[in-house]
């Protein structure tokens, strides 16, 4: 069960993809049923940070109506694996601070590590970790990290109370997507069972070359919310 206040966020974030499409040469779409258990694992883990692979559902390409929408003026095919469909189920892979989280732990890690694959063991095409209390914006430790990335990296910015050691800043350089309900003031979106109040998302995708990719939340048949 998709909470009202996550189809309401996904629906103006939609909006906000649809009409900046132009700026972007590609995008993915994911179910906002696997945002939603994404954020049950984030809210379960801060202040940590966690990482979570996924691949794309082969069996499901994205609707020929909604490339037509969100394919902007600069659009390209081809650019990154498994692009053309809707990202599948998501997996929890790993919780930790932000120097270890993108390590892939060994039960993970199926005989096919090696140097030339990344710390991440190149086991998922497709990778997203949250910023506890920092906006979605990628660090030279992300960057780094999604070299190794077949399809796109991932980052959700979660905005808390209590602070703690990770106070909010708002003036940081490069592009922001929020996901939050359109409220004045600081909105109380939930509490997390580590009894932090949660106050606002960011949600944003690049792609190692640097690029950033434009993510369009759907539903379980790949339309997106608000459609």
């Amino acid at each position: 069960m998709v909470a009202d206040w996550l189809l309401e966020a996904a629906a103006q974030y939609n909006e906000q993809s649809l009409e900046g499409r132009d700026a972007y040469p590609a995008h993915i779409l994911m179910p906002v049923e696997a945002l939603a258990q994404i954020l049950d694992w984030t809210f379960q883990s801060l202040p940590d940070e966690i990482l979570v692979g996924m691949d794309v559902n082969s069996e499901m390409p994205h609707r020929r109506e909604v490339e037509d929408a969100y394919c902007g003026a600069d659009f390209e095919s081809g650019l990154f694996s498994g692009q053309g469909f809707v990202l599948g189920e998501p997996h929890l892979v790993n919780r930790g601070d932000s120097y270890s989280v993108h390590h892939v732990p060994e039960e993970w890690i199926d005989g096919l590590f090696s140097e030339d694959r990344g710390v991440r063991g190149g086991r998922f095409s497709y990778w997203l970790h949250t910023h506890p209390n920092a906006s979605a914006i990628p660090s030279e430790a992300d960057a780094e990290a999604a070299q190794w990335t077949e399809g796109s990296d991932m980052i959700l910015g979660v905005r808390y109370s209590p602070e703690g050691m990770l106070p909010w800043f708002d003036d940081i350089e490069g592009e922001r997507r929020e996901l939050s309900p359109e409220e004045d003031g600081r909105p109380v979106i939930g509490r997390a069972i580590t009894g932090h109040l949660i106050h606002g998302l960011e949600l944003i995708s690049f792609h190692r070359r640097g690029f950033a990719v434009n993510v369009v939340l759907t539903d379980t048949e790949g339309l997106p919310i608000g459609w």
